[in-house]
């Protein structure tokens, strides 16, 4: 497979970007960011671009591929409704709508949150723009569009948030997380459980194209498999 993902210097990006690389299948992955990401592996090339509302000048560096894996995001605390709709919506739809035209037979995988807002109309923010979010993806015409929810994130293997406030709260929770994960398997999940499912879908797909914390524990496990094969 061929793989293409945004936001591969993120918490939740660099454990997809770590599974992808440790798969037999997947010949080549390609970042979209706009910093490198600064991994070596043969099969990676990190694409700079500093542009999310403009992909024109890359558009000959994005087509070909069977999978992409949207992990781009960011906090909603302390941004006003404005600037949050521009980075969960504005600059999501403009590489999907690129994507969809280049790559029609494409598998699009969007990274959104628990309790997302599918009404748009609720009075969580972040829950709207979500929400906005994903309807509109799911009118694009992809050979697949899936939306994963996760709620809790254990970071592992040394990847750490970019956001402060996270950092701050994942080193109190650290202790607690694993024991939570085992305890509470349909509230907790790890950047590795993403990283697979995503690749479990980019193989096999899913019945429903909306994914809750138990949907995606339960492609990781196929994921796992695949590798283990």
């Amino acid at each position: 497979m061929r793989i293409l993902i945004f936001g591969a210097t993120g918490m939740v990006g660099q454990g997809v970007l770590r599974e992808c690389l440790r798969a037999p299948d997947v010949q080549y992955v390609q970042t979209v960011g706009r910093a490198p990401t600064g991994q070596l592996d043969p099969r990676l090339y990190d694409l700079v671009h500093r542009d999310f509302t403009d992909f024109r000048s890359i558009e000959g560096s994005l087509r070909g591929f069977d999978a992409c894996f949207f992990c781009l995001g960011i906090s909603s605390v302390g941004m006003s409704e404005a600037d949050y709709t521009r980075i969960t919506f504005d600059f999501t739809m403009a590489a999907a709508e690129t994507l969809a035209r280049l790559n029609p037979r494409m598998t699009f995988v969007f990274v959104s949150g628990a309790s997302t807002d599918s009404t748009e109309q609720g009075r969580t923010m972040w829950a709207r723009v979500k929400g906005r979010t994903e309807n509109a993806l799911r009118r694009l015409p992809f050979k697949a569009v899936y939306l994963m929810r996760p709620g809790v994130i254990q970071p592992l293997h040394g990847i750490r948030s970019k956001t402060r406030i996270y950092r701050a709260i994942y080193a109190m929770l650290t202790p607690l997380l694993t024991p939570m994960r085992v305890l509470l398997p349909n509230l907790v999940l790890s950047t590795q459980d993403i990283g697979l499912a995503m690749l479990t879908l980019a193989r096999e797909g899913a019945a429903q194209p909306v994914l809750e914390t138990r949907d995606i524990r339960e492609l990781s496990r196929h994921g796992t498999e695949a590798v283990a094969a």
